[in-house]
């Protein structure tokens, strides 16, 4: 009797713990292949830009949250923008480094990039509007959007070599 309740309570247990992996799973998809919402940030230059204009010609895009006081994104950018010439001339793609830094230091960023030799296209989000909508809550954060700008891969946190899993995720939607 005993033998069976504890059988019981392990088929319970496994049962809640596999639909607790497919909503967990079902909540991941669910940003994927998902356009990129409607926020107003700003250029480097001040002017507004709606993020929902981010695209690339049918091309695609990866969107990069980064702070400047932050060293693991400032490391991803770095390793970006070794590749990036090649990576345009092979896919096309078009990178957005979007500063979640606050509106004291964002008038550092330009300044931050250039000192970098990063070519990006750099925009601000001082109030963390977007970072919020994109549900971003670690850096760097990384999104890849297809040619359609729909969300088709991201990537929290930066490890050395990741410019590769990248790239070949790149040239996935390339095909």
């Amino acid at each position: 009797m005993e033998y069976q309740r504890q059988i019981n309570i392990l088929a319970i247990l496994l049962l809640f713990s596999i639909l607790a992996a497919a909503k967990l799973h079902a909540q991941t998809d669910t940003t994927l292949h998902t356009k990129l919402p409607s926020v107003t940030i700003k250029t480097t230059g001040g002017r507004q830009f709606n993020t929902a204009d981010i695209s690339n010609n049918g091309k695609p895009v990866i969107l990069c949250f980064w702070k400047t006081c932050c060293k693991p994104p400032e490391n991803l950018l770095a390793a970006l923008a070794e590749v990036y010439e090649e990576w345009k001339e092979k896919t096309g793609v078009k990178i957005f480094a979007i500063s979640v830094d606050d509106a004291r230091s964002s008038s550092r960023v330009q300044s931050f990039a250039e000192s970098k030799g990063w070519e990006f296209e750099l925009l601000l989000d001082p109030n963390s509007d977007f970072k919020r909508a994109m549900n971003v809550n670690a850096l760097p954060h990384v999104f890849l959007l297809n040619g359609k700008g729909q969300i088709v891969w991201q990537k929290i946190l930066y490890e050395p070599g990741m410019e590769a899993e990248i790239e070949k995720e790149l040239i996935k939607i390339k095909e």
